[in-house]
């Protein structure tokens, strides 16, 4: 989690949680002859879109958690803690700090992995799996293998090491001396299977169709950051087969084909609606009458198609009313 998206976040939710608390009369600032509000800032921020998707998201996982909340547990929380404060302390920061910054303190920051947790718990419990999910997910999958890596920066280094490696150099000592990889000190050597993350797909797509002792061509990937290349070289050690029955691994397709449903964005939209249309969800600040436009039918639009009814069942009365004074008209005739 990058630091200044949780600054950001951070930012925007105490925003709100002021201008809720403050009733609209707390002073921000005073000077001669004026005053600048909680109420003035939060008329100035409210239609922002950052505030919108801010509220949206306050709303949903709010309603999460009412309903799954009870289904998270405080070692669940915990886990997912404990997960962000290495990372943080692995980038050289004071986790107490961090929190701080963040405008966080250990409590809250829990309340809001709970929300999160929730939200899972939520989405989770209205995911079904079925055999034909199984047999989708079979088709991508393999099992996991034993392999080696080297990480470098450039494309011309990538493939001065494989014509080193292409005449019987070691794999494991380049891997020690030139790799940037964090498993560099052990070789390169990693585990992974179809489901990893830590290895990109392209470069597992290549590693899958070596067979043992081989290195692959250079492999292009980006980055964690989503912005730098690195180039990839793969010695497969210990290559397996998932041959042509998926009951040995039918718990793992099970997990895959939930996750990929969960993901689906289709799938998370109408768990969602049904979610706040189930919590009978209902927005009283017109300012925020559209934030789940995406989701749900609000009342304004309610309204809105309510009266174009109306409308039209009045026109269609007045266009008969015509007709049939058109009618007698003519017959009068």
């Amino acid at each position: 989690m990058k630091k200044k998206l949780i600054l950001a976040a951070a930012s925007t939710m105490a925003v709100f949680t002021l201008a809720a608390c403050s009733g609209g009369s707390d002073n921000i600032a005073t000077m001669k002859g004026s005053t600048i509000t909680v109420e003035d800032f939060y008329d100035r921020i409210k239609n922002e879109s950052t505030s919108q998707s801010t509220v949206a998201n306050m709303i949903i996982f709010k309603v999460f958690e009412d309903k799954y909340g009870d289904k998270v547990t405080d070692k669940e929380i915990d886990a997912e803690f404990n997960k962000t404060k290495e990372s943080a302390e692995a980038q050289g920061y004071n986790f107490d700090d961090y929190l701080s910054e963040a405008g966080y303190t250990t409590k809250s920051y829990k309340a809001l992995i709970k929300q999160g947790l929730a939200y899972q718990k939520g989405l989770e419990a209205n995911v079904d799996v079925t055999e034909t999910d199984i047999k989708t997910a079979w088709t991508s999958f393999h099992p996991e293998v034993e392999a080696q890596i080297i990480t470098v920066a450039t494309e011309d280094e990538a493939k001065e090491i494989k014509a080193e490696l292409d005449k019987d150099g070691d794999f494991t000592k380049i891997a020690k001396e030139k790799s940037t990889d964090t498993t560099k000190e052990d070789g390169g050597k990693v585990t992974f299977d179809s489901t990893s993350t830590t290895i990109p797909a392209a470069v597992q797509e290549a590693a899958y169709k070596l067979k043992d002792g081989e290195v692959s061509e250079p492999v292009s990937a980006t980055d964690s950051t989503g912005y730098q290349t690195i180039y990839y070289l793969v010695k497969m050690t210990k290559t397996s087969s998932k041959g042509n029955d998926l009951e040995p691994y039918r718990e793992q397709l099970e997990e895959i084909a939930k996750e990929t449903q969960m993901a689906d964005q289709t799938f998370t939209s109408k768990v969602i609606s049904d979610e706040l249309t189930a919590a009978n969800v209902k927005i009283k600040d017109d300012a925020f009458k559209n934030v789940l436009s995406g989701y749900m039918q609000t009342e304004s639009s309610s309204t809105a198609t309510e009266e174009s009814s109306s409308s039209s069942s009045e026109k269609s009365s007045d266009s008969s009313e015509t007709e049939s004074s058109s009618s007698t008209t003519e017959s009068s005739k």
